[in-house]
């Protein structure tokens, strides 16, 4: 299932994404968006869709 990346680089830790995830998915970890509950992504797209950064993107893993 896909699961958002969060490119630490580009991320201002604005909080847009983590307030449209819909599953409590990611938060703020060190000054920048993380994924801290994978599991529970529902690879929606919200974060990767609000995030007015552009720093996020959603990857497939095996």
């Amino acid at each position: 299932m896909p699961h958002p990346i969060i490119n630490t680089d580009e991320c201002s830790a604005c909080g847009i994404c983590i307030d449209s995830c819909p599953q409590d998915v990611l938060d703020i970890v060190h000054d920048a968006a993380a994924v801290v509950n994978e599991d529970a992504c529902i690879a929606c797209g919200d974060c990767m869709e609000e995030c007015p950064m552009g720093a996020i993107e959603e990857i497939e893993e095996d």
